[in-house]
C-alpha cells in the first residue's frame, strides 16, 4: 500500500487486512469458503499479456464480451449486483440478488459485477457464485484486494475478472498483483480515480482501465472525474466508467468521451423495474 487513503477506503482496508491475517504481520489465513465452495477446484487458464487479441482473450469470457461489444459500436453494460454500501446500509430484504442477476442478463447486460467486500457492503463470495450460476454472464468480483488468496477465492467462486484499486498499491506492487491475476484466469480492471492513480500505471499495458467517479471521502459522485480523465488513460486499454450514472444521456457523454463500457451499480438496483431501467440506457 502506497501513501495515505481516504478515510473510508483506509477503513476498509484495515478490515480487510485485518480479516486475512495481515493486521499484525500474519500470513494471509482468511476463513475456508462455506459450503460447496470449499471444494471448488481452480480451473481457469493463466491470462497472457503478449496473446491478448487472440486465444487467451477469448478464453476469458469478461474481455472477450466487452471486446466484442467495444468492436461492434456496441456499449457494454457491466450490471452490478451489492447488497449494500456504507452510504445505503444494509439492502437486504430489498431484492433477490440471483433473480437480478438474472434479469439483467436477460436485459442485455453484457456482464455481471458483484460486490464480494462482507463489512461495508455486505458481500460474499458465496453471493458471487450464486449470481454467477444465475445470469450465466462473465462476472466481476469486486473487492479490496489485499493479498493473493483473495484471487484464490475469486477464481474458485467463478470470477472471471477481478477489481483492482490503484490507490492501494505502489507502481510495482500494482503491476505484480495484476499478473498474480492473469495467473489464476482473472482479467484485472485496475481502477483510478485520480492523477496519482494513473501514475501507478505506468509504461505497461493494461486490459481494462476504469474511473470510479465516486469519491471515497465524501461519497460524492461526479462524471467530469471520467470525462476529465478520459484523455489520460492508457490508449490500448478498455476504459470503462464506474458509478453515478443513471441515464441514457449519462452513458452518451461517456462514449463521446471514449469510455467502452459502463459498470452500473444503484440506478438499477434502487429501480422498480431493473430490466426496464437497463433496457434505457442501452436503448
Amino acid at each position: 500500500m502506497s501513501g495515505a487513503l481516504p478515510d473510508l477506503l483506509a477503513r476498509i482496508v484495515a478490515k480487510r487486512r485485518e480479516r486475512y491475517g495481515l493486521a499484525k504481520g500474519e500470513p494471509p489465513t482468511a476463513p475456508p469458503f462455506n459450503g460447496s465452495l470449499s471444494s471448488l477446484p481452480l480451473t481457469k487458464s493463466p491470462l497472457s499479456l503478449p496473446s491478448l487479441g487472440g486465444p487467451q482473450v477469448a478464453a476469458n469470457r469478461f474481455l472477450a464480451a466487452l471486446r466484442a461489444r467495444a468492436v461492434a459500436g456496441g456499449r457494454g453494460v457491466i450490471a452490478e449486483v451489492k447488497m449494500g454500501s456504507p452510504r445505503l446500509g444494509s439492502l437486504a430484504g430489498r431484492f433477490d440478488p440471483e433473480r437480478q442477476a438474472a434479469a439483467y442478463a436477460a436485459a442485455g447486460a453484457t456482464c455481471l459485477s458483484v460486490v464480494v467486500e462482507p463489512d461495508y457492503f455486505f458481500g460474499s463470495w458465496e453471493l458471487l457464485a450464486r449470481c454467477a450460476r444465475a445470469s450465466g454472464l462473465p462476472v466481476i468480483a469486486k473487492d479490496f484486494v489485499v493479498c493473493e488468496r483473495q484471487l484464490d477465492e475469486a477464481a474458485a467462486a467463478g470470477a472471471e475478472a477481478i477489481l483492482l484499486v490503484a490507490a492501494l498499491c505502489a507502481r510495482d506492487e500494482l503491476a505484480a498483483r495484476a499478473e498474480a491475476a492473469r495467473r489464476r484466469g482473472l482479467v484485472p480492471l485496475i481502477e483510478t480515480h485520480d492523477a496519482s492513480d494513473l501514475a501507478r500505471l505506468g509504461e505497461a499495458a493494461w486490459e481494462l482501465v476504469g474511473v470510479n467517479n465516486r469519491d471515497l471521502r465524501t461519497f460524492d459522485v461526479t462524471l467530469e472525474r471520467s470525462i476529465a480523465m478520459a484523455p489520460r488513460l492508457p490508449a490500448g486499454a478498455l476504459r470503462v466508467a464506474e458509478s453515478g450514472i443513471a441515464t441514457r444521456a449519462d452513458v452518451d457523454r461517456l462514449a463521446a468521451a471514449g469510455f467502452d463500457a459502463f459498470l452500473v451499480g444503484e440506478s438499477l438496483l434502487l429501480a422498480d423495474d431493473p430490466a426496464a431501467k437497463l433496457r434505457e440506457l442501452l436503448a
